[in-house]
């Protein structure tokens, strides 16, 4: 027999109470993918490898399959945004709808910092608040940001309730910079737009809200889920 027709055969045997977690994780949190479950053991205490629990995800069927993007052509230069150099200098919002069971429309305020050389290069994200109601307009807008300490830069979209008179006079009051991105181009701001993504895969799209209460509760307790690991 040549040595390259030679198989090892693995006698490795798994053990069963990381595996018994590893799926009650999974099935607790069906769009958590292999880094976030690994976060997850890690907290609780588990020394695990990342390239096991990749492993055992692939062997038990429990990878989450990516979604299909289309590629983005730059057509034209981002907003440009001084480089950043400590927590708390630029916020970036956005809204995400969804609705309630009896069919009523509901509104979220999404808030995700970044810290990093430029608005672009984040190594650091934090959410301290999501907003839930079924109308948001720009008084309520300038309200959330009352609650939370003063921000020297916000990135924003194009939206009615950021391009509106009273969030601009509240921020210079403030001595607030606010940066819009470019109509239609979400690219602009990849850090919020990717934390929406999880926000709508993992919570909304997992929860049945039945009540604008019921949802402020469900959402709270998934902002704290997610800023923990």
């Amino acid at each position: 027999m040549h040595r390259s027709t030679a198989r090892l055969i693995s006698r490795r045997t798994e053990d069963p109470v990381l595996l018994a977690r590893l799926k009650y994780l999974a099935a607790e949190r069906p769009r958590y993918g292999c880094r976030r479950l690994t976060a997850l053991l890690r907290k609780e205490g588990t020394l695990v490898n990342a390239k096991k629990i990749y492993r055992l995800c692939t062997k038990e069927g429990l990878l989450v399959r990516p979604k299909k993007r289309k590629p983005r052509l730059r057509s034209s230069p981002r907003p440009e945004v001084p480089g950043l150099e400590r927590p708390n200098q630029l916020w970036s919002l956005d809204f995400v709808e969804d609705a309630l069971a009896d069919g009523r429309k509901l509104r979220t305020l999404t808030i995700v910092g970044a810290v990093g050389s430029t608005a672009l290069d984040v190594y650091s994200r934090e959410c301290p608040q999501i907003e839930v109601a079924t109308s948001l307009p720009s008084a309520r807008v300038v309200r959330v940001l009352e609650s939370l300490a003063a921000r020297r830069q916000l990135l924003v979209d194009n939206g009615p309730e950021f391009s509106c008179r009273k969030l601009a006079e509240w921020a210079t009051q403030r001595g607030i910079r606010i940066a819009f991105t470019r109509p239609g181009k979400p690219t602009d701001k990849p850090h919020i737009e990717s934390f929406n993504g999880k926000f709508r895969d993992e919570c909304l799209n997992a929860d049945y809200f039945l009540s604008v209460a019921d949802a402020r509760q469900i959402i709270e307790t998934w902002r704290l889920d997610y800023v923990a690991p």
